[in-house]
């Protein structure tokens, strides 16, 4: 897991087509999609990641599917998110099987120390700084946080929460692999040109 992780949420796109954002985030170089919807319909979501993947496949992004796996079976997703309540891992993996991208949240120490028996691509270290597109978590990690968890774990780390160009090069410095990134991108006049500026501080 390298480089910048979108993750969408159609309500910072500024009323612009979500697919418009995605291909934009992807034209700025982007390595990983993942799909978070909390108000549209198990219908529409299928619609939309279905959508989404055909936008994705020529420039081989992955696309993951936040927390649901009804929705990542039925588009043919790369992967799936899973939430600290969501599915067990197990039970996703014996689902979306083997090659499957299957990435979990931490929200605390006890979290970070039960991944560690599971193989999992990843695990979301969430939220690193406070920020209101991530409203049920539990306290930010901090860059202290996120230092600790690179020292014990032996799996990547996707940062996510408050993250932007003038944070990207200390959350990197202090163990990210990969910067998880929502309304930054969502949310810039010009979503390809504001993940550049991510991908070449991270890049420096």
């Amino acid at each position: 897991m390298r480089g910048v992780y979108l993750v969408t949420d159609r309500g910072l796109c500024r009323n612009r087509p979500l697919q418009d954002v995605v291909l934009q985030a992807v034209q700025g170089g982007v390595a990983y999609v993942q799909l978070r919807e909390k108000e549209l319909s198990t219908r529409d979501f299928v619609e939309e990641a279905v959508a989404v993947k055909k936008i994705l496949a020529p420039h081989q992004v992955p696309l993951i599917i936040n927390d649901r796996m009804d929705v990542a079976l039925a588009a043919g997703a790369d992967g799936i998110h899973l939430g600290q309540e969501d599915m067990p891992y197990a039970t996703a993996r014996r689902l979306m099987g083997e090659k499957a991208i299957i990435g979990l949240s931490v929200e605390t120490w006890a979290d970070v120390e039960a991944a560690e028996a599971l193989a999992v691509a990843y695990i979301g270290v969430s939220p690193v700084f406070a920020t209101p597109t991530k409203t049920d978590t539990k306290e930010p990690w901090g860059l202290e946080g996120l230092k600790k968890i690179k020292s014990f774990s032996r799996h990547p780390l996707v940062a996510i929460g408050g993250i932007n160009e003038t944070n990207a090069r200390s959350v990197v410095a202090a163990g990210a692999d990969c910067l998880a990134v929502v309304s930054a991108i969502c949310s810039a006049d010009d979503p390809a040109e504001a993940t550049r500026k991510i991908l070449h501080v991270i890049q420096r």
